[in-house]
């Protein structure tokens, strides 16, 4: 058997944040100008007590820790700040820091509360290796003011507990087993029961957990668990879940000095279109939509996306949309202290064949396109409507309203002028209701009152009867009797009686449905 060389051994950073709590009510203390250098403790009602859920480094120093009781952390240093849980603005905090981390790989999953999880498998080597990129990382995160913990190995288990219980390790391919011996159960994050039986039992390390059967912890702790324990020691393999799926293709463009001027970032948006293009063009397809995503030197994180009616790889109409984008932003793009690095992603793939047209009827579809795809990415997809038509014959029915970008162009039959519409263009968004006189109950009206105003009918067309879908409901609807009326001042309405008279209702209520301009 011949083994590919080139198949490459799965690498998963993991990054451990273990006061986020504390360390984001300090950062918002110190920008407001009012630092507060008492010890900081975060509490939160649990098993009908307040306890500690996080405390600051100098609560830890003084001997605090996470799940005292509140009335004995105070007991011991009366002088404490004490602040309420909020895990929302937690992980709100820890989403945005997964976005600016998405600036080294852009498979990033949550490991939620203070947690995340990079794949870096074949991407290391553009920060200049494995301690490179973990240093950088590192560094970046303990300057935003976090205490943090980093860690890379070939299972996200192992990196996960080597970087709360080994801060700083990388384990080459294959050693899981060897880092991972010294370090206590609990680094496994196996329930607390599983944790303390396995303490009871005498088996304080993961090493002493290897010198016990397979069958031996499957019987005594359950299959999930020596799964576990399996892809700690790289038998197994955990995969992680990213927050965004990875982009069909991706070109970036990375800044020695952060760029402020819009002039600079259009033109990186442009050249960036043009790479992806050359990828495309090469494999004769193009992309539904595109996402451009900009990386502040603050650690701010903003993302643009344009979407196209039609699958395109022209760099001109990409970058024209942008500028549609950037323009049509309520909240305009701000650089702040500049972008170290724009990303350029293309999405939804297809294939582009090429087909022959009549003279000038491929120029004007483009043209078509290209206005639905301008007027949607300045007002949103939501508000550049396509009217299509439906098989029924229910008037208020006949036709919905779809997002243009997202249904065919096809090919509108329009009658001809002199062809008198038997039907308004346009009806009510509901039918309102009448007053009618007519001469007999089953006929057309001789006058009608709506909204307060007398009509008096000269001409009358119907009736145009129509049976309600009775098939689609729970209960019938009576049939309608649509006539085409004219006033003595000229105006044209489309009126309907509600009911067969006699059959169906003995008092018919009559609507107004539209009228003809």
């Amino acid at each position: 058997m011949v083994e590919n060389s080139k198949i490459r051994t799965r690498r998963i950073l993991a990054l451990w944040l273990p006061r986020l709590s504390t360390d984001r009510l300090r950062r918002k203390s110190k920008a407001s100008g009012r630092p507060d250098d008492r010890p900081l403790v975060v509490a939160e009602k649990t098993e009908n007590a307040i306890r500690l859920s996080a405390v600051d480094a100098r609560a830890a120093r003084l001997g605090l820790s996470t799940g005292m009781a509140l009335a004995d952390a105070r007991a011991r240093i009366p002088d404490i700040a004490v602040v309420p849980a909020n895990a929302a603005k937690d992980a709100k905090l820890l989403a945005s820091i997964a976005d600016w981390c998405e600036r080294y790989t852009p498979l990033v999953a949550l490991d939620s509360p203070d947690g995340l999880l990079f794949d870096i498998t074949g991407a290391a080597h553009l920060f200049g290796g494995e301690a490179a990129l973990l240093q950088t990382i590192r560094d970046a995160i303990s300057k935003q003011g976090f205490a943090v913990g980093i860690a890379i190995a070939g299972t996200s288990v192992a990196a996960r507990a080597l970087a709360r219980f080994a801060h700083g390790t990388i384990v080459p391919a294959g050693g899981e087993a060897g880092a991972l011996a010294s370090l206590p159960v609990e680094s496994l994050g196996a329930d607390h029961a599983i944790t303390h039986a396995l303490k009871r039992a005498g088996l304080k390390t993961l090493g002493q957990l290897t010198t016990r059967g397979r069958e031996e912890l499957t019987a005594r702790f359950g299959a999930d668990f020596r799964f576990l324990l399996d892809c700690a020691l790289g038998k197994a393999q955990s995969p992680i879940t990213p927050r965004r799926a990875l982009p069909d293709l991706l070109a970036e463009r990375r800044f020695a000095d952060p760029v402020v001027t819009d002039a600079v970032i259009h033109e990186s948006l442009i050249s960036l279109t043009k790479s992806l293009a050359s990828v495309l063009e090469r494999r004769g397809e193009g992309a539904r939509a595109f996402e451009a995503t900009f990386f502040r030197a603050d650690g701010v994180t903003r993302r643009l996306m344009i979407e196209t009616a039609d699958a395109i790889r022209d760099p001109a109409i990409a970058g024209r949309l942008f500028r549609e984008k950037l323009d049509a932003l309520a909240d305009p793009l701000d650089p702040g202290f500049g972008f170290d690095l724009i990303r350029l992603s293309a999405h939804g793939l297809q294939r582009l064949e090429a087909r022959a047209a009549a003279f000038n009827e491929e120029t004007s579809e483009k043209e078509i396109r290209f206005l639905i795809d301008c007027l949607s990415t300045r007002f949103g997809a939501q508000r550049v409507l396509r009217f299509q038509p439906q098989d029924t014959h229910v008037p208020e029915a006949e036709v919905i309203t779809l997002p243009a970008q997202y249904t065919p162009l096809d090919k509108t039959e329009y009658r001809s002028c002199s062809e008198t519409p038997r039907r308004p263009l346009r009806l009510f968004a509901r039918p309102e209701p009448i007053e009618v006189m007519a001469e007999v109950p089953d006929g057309p009206p001789v006058h009608f009152r709506w909204r307060r105003a007398l009509h008096r009918v000269v001409l009358a067309e119907g009736p145009e009867r129509i049976a309600l879908e009775w098939w689609r409901g729970q209960t019938s609807k009576p049939t309608r009797d649509y006539y085409r009326v004219e006033d003595d001042q000229g105006r044209r309405f489309w009126l309907y009686r509600d009911g067969i008279y006699a059959r169906e209702v003995t008092e018919p209520r009559w609507f107004v449905h539209g009228a003809f301009a």
